[in-house]
C-alpha cells in the first residue's frame, strides 16, 4: 500500500470517527429531555464506559482510576437525566425550586441571560472538550494496539506521553462544565491524582523495557500538557 493511498484511508477513518462523536454528543448530552429518563441515562452510561474497555488492564493499579471514572459517569448522567440530587440538598438553601446544576442557580440569581449563555457558549464549549477527550483515548488506543508492544513516540505521543488518559479526563472536564454538580466536583480531582499515579507507575516498566531510548523520550515529550513548540530562527 502506497503512502497515498494511507494517508487518503487515515483521513476517511479521522472524517467518520468524527462524525460519529459529534452526533453521539449532540443526541446523547442533550438537556431537555426532562427528568427520569433512565434509558437515557443507561445509553450514555454504556456509550462513555466503552472507552474504558479500550485500555489494557495488565495491572490491578489500572482498574481504581477506571472504576473511578466509570463512577465518574454514573454519577454525571444520573443528575443530568435521572435523580438530580443536588437540587434537592441546594434548593433550601437559595430557596429555589429548580437547582439541577450552576445553570439554574446562576439563572434565577441573575436572569435569563445565563441561561442562554449557557446553552449556546458553555454546553458547545462543553462538548469540544469532551470530543476532543473522545479523540484522544480512541486514536491513543489505535497508536497503541498498531504497535504491538513497540514503543510509541510518533502521532499523539510525539506531543504528550499519555493521550488516552489525557482524554479521560477531558471527557470528565467537559462534562463538569456541561453539568457541574457536587458529586462531580468532588470526583474529577480524585480522577487527576489516579491518572497521574497511574502514568507514573506504567513510566516506571517502561524504563525497564526500552531502557535509554524511553528515558531520552520521556525527556523530551511532556506528560499531558503539550509543550508550545517555539520555532528557531537560524541567523
Amino acid at each position: 500500500m502506497n503512502i497515498k493511498t494511507e494517508k487518503l484511508k487515515s483521513i476517511i477513518f479521522f472524517m467518520v470517527v468524527l462524525s460519529v462523536v459529534s452526533i453521539a454528543l449532540y443526541y446523547l448530552t442533550l438537556t431537555s429531555f426532562g427528568w427520569n429518563q433512565w434509558l437515557l441515562v443507561t445509553v450514555n452510561v454504556v456509550f462513555f464506559g466503552l472507552f474504558v474497555a479500550l485500555l489494557q488492564f495488565r495491572r490491578k493499579v489500572a482498574r481504581l482510576p477506571s472504576s473511578v471514572y466509570l463512577a465518574f459517569i454514573v454519577a454525571f448522567f444520573a443528575e443530568m437525566f435521572g435523580l438530580p440530587l443536588t437540587m434537592y440538598i441546594f434548593m433550601g438553601v437559595f430557596g429555589y425550586n429548580e437547582i439541577y446544576s450552576l445553570e439554574f442557580i446562576l439563572t434565577q440569581g441573575m436572569g435569563q441571560e445565563m441561561s442562554y449563555f449557557f446553552h449556546h457558549i458553555v454546553f458547545t464549549i462543553s462538548k469540544v472538550i469532551m470530543g476532543i477527550g473522545i479523540l484522544l483515548v480512541i486514536y491513543g488506543w489505535k497508536q497503541i494496539y498498531q504497535a504491538k508492544g513497540k514503543l510509541v513516540t510518533t502521532g499523539l505521543y510525539r506531543y504528550v506521553r499519555h493521550p488516552q488518559y489525557l482524554g479521560f479526563l477531558l471527557i470528565t472536564l467537559g462534562m463538569n462544565v456541561q453539568w457541574l454538580t457536587i458529586i462531580m466536583l468532588a470526583l474529577w480531582p480524585v480522577l487527576v491524582i489516579l491518572y497521574n499515579k497511574l502514568s507514573k507507575t506504567e513510566e516506571k516498566e517502561a524504563e525497564k523495557t526500552f531502557g535509554e531510548e524511553y528515558l531520552k523520550y520521556k525527556r523530551r515529550v511532556p506528560a499531558f500538557i503539550p509543550r508550545i513548540r517555539r520555532k528557531t530562527v537560524s541567523s
